[in-house]
């Protein structure tokens, strides 16, 4: 097995307990790595060297953070395909599609150095005779950075890039399913000879995340991650009134007007729907078809979910992947086996298949309704429910009807509808006639539980700031 060791203060550090996280392949359920747990007082020590490097990256002019950053997207560049096999290994990606995830992590970080000379303040008229009001922007501090499983290479990335433009120091933790692409990607910190300190990664538990996170030093706590865990994090941010940035669970609405193409909409479904095995936040996850064209579209699907093959992308790069955990695709083939028995329809799928991994087929279901689980509950899985609506109104409800806020798709080509759709779907995101992939200069914010702040762009920069009014007597 490959040796891994944490990275703190801007070196690779010997474990300090004998406390292992097990990493499986999910493709083949067998143990591949086991990487150190970071004890409290390694945590602890962690966040304090975080802060020193904090006070001195801070006062940096912002251009010399930005030629940091580049030299960060080279040095990624360069350990790109060791980070992909890595990637690969661990989460059940085809190496392509995992190097293609440290490629993307490359062209982000190069994105956000670019802010270096745009971070604004403000000048405000005062009321006051010879007066000026300055509003300046300055970091929060150490920003603690806990990464999801499903893209822990790219949601690192868009993580520590704005961070570390905005003066801020990280301490990182990656997911403990997939935590090796995290170790090699910090060979590339390493490379980039970023100010010790600056950036640290390491491997906990649930109860050492918590005392990461609740140390007085941290002011900012940014998560990727399901409702249960946004709701942790806000508990930990209570002890300091650290700052929260949650990007959470959603239940993907797809919206499907008669005018739409159906074969282009068929294929555009279940290339989204089996990407990553349906482990995206954003994946299609209810589908609102309308009457008139619903059973020909099902038909598509069926034959569609049926025909689409799955299974170790290190030997067949084009099939579909593993679901990350055993766990996992129990709890998949539970809310299929519970949506049947509420009375959905079956149409592909929803069986265990036999052998190696942890596997699910691309599963189908009809004849849902609102009150379902599989409606209600978020899969994260290749799991789709298929509903019916008779107008466009019922249909923008429907969608609207619900927990969660990230996406929504529509298909139509009648702009009308687009704009309607544009001015009440409740949502952070709304997609026509495409599926989501997330523009990283846009703004990556959900609605109701799907989170607090969000990603991307010039406001997913400014969440890593904090305002100083200056009042300015003259």
């Amino acid at each position: 097995m490959t040796e891994y060791r944490n990275f703190i203060g801007g070196r690779f550090c010997e474990p300090t307990n004998s406390f292992r996280i097990d990493v499986r392949n999910p493709a083949t359920g067998e143990v591949f790595a086991s990487v150190p747990e970071a004890d409290e007082a390694t945590v602890i020590d962690a966040v304090a060297q975080a802060a020193a490097a904090q006070r001195q990256w801070r006062v940096l002019p912002a251009i010399q953070r930005g030629d940091a950053l580049r030299r960060l997207a080279d040095a990624i560049e360069k350990h790109a395909g060791r980070i992909g096999e890595a990637l690969a290994r661990e989460s059940g990606k085809s190496l392509a599609d995992a190097t293609g995830e440290a490629i993307y992590g490359v062209e982000l970080m190069r994105y956000h150095a670019e802010w270096a000379r745009r971070v604004e303040g403000e000048i405000i008229e005062s009321d006051t005779p010879n007066e000026t009001l300055l509003l300046k922007r300055e970091p929060i501090g150490v920003v603690a950075c806990l990464i999801p499983f499903n893209f822990p290479i790219y949601t690192l990335v868009r993580k520590i890039a704005p961070a570390l433009i905005t003066g801020n120091a990280v301490v990182v933790r990656p997911s403990n399913t997939t935590p090796t692409s995290a170790f090699v990607f910090a060979e590339a910190i390493l490379d980039a000879d970023l100010p010790p300190g600056l950036v640290n990664i390491m491997a906990m538990s649930h109860e050492v995340c918590r005392t990461l996170c609740t140390q007085p030093q941290v002011g900012m706590i940014t998560l990727t991650g399901s409702v249960a865990a946004g709701q942790a994090v806000l508990d930990f941010c209570k002890t300091n009134i650290a700052k929260p940035s949650l990007e959470l669970g959603g239940k993907t609405p797809v919206i499907v007007e008669p005018d739409a193409d159906l074969d282009a909409v068929a294929a555009a479904i279940i290339a989204a729907k089996t990407a990553h095995c349906g482990q995206v936040c954003t994946s299609a996850e209810r589908l609102y078809v309308h009457a008139s064209v619903h059973d020909a579209l099902l038909e598509k699907l069926r034959q569609g979910f049926a025909a689409r093959s799955f299974g170790d992308r290190a030997v067949d790069a084009a099939a579909m992947g593993p679901l990350a955990t055993a766990a996992a695709r129990a709890r998949v083939h539970a809310l299929v086996e519970r949506a049947q028995a509420e009375g959905a329809k079956l149409e592909a799928g929803g069986v265990l298949p036999d052998g190696p991994g942890f596997f699910y087929p691309p599963t189908l279901l009809s004849g849902c309704t609102q009150t379902m689980e599989i409606v209600r509950d978020e899969a994260f899985g290749p799991v789709l429910g298929v509903l019916s609506y008779d107008d466009f109104e019922q249909a923008l409800a429907l969608a609207s009807d619900h927990q969660f806020g990230l996406s929504s798709v529509l298909f139509t080509e009648n702009y009308r509808k687009v704009m309607q759709a544009a001015d009440r779907i409740e949502a952070g995101e709304l997609y026509i006639n495409r599926f989501p992939a997330d523009p990283y200069q846009g703004y990556h914010a959900g609605w109701k539980k799907s989170g607090l702040g969000g990603d991307d762009g010039k406001h997913g920069m400014l969440e890593f700031t904090q305002t100083r009014l200056v009042i300015l007597k003259h």
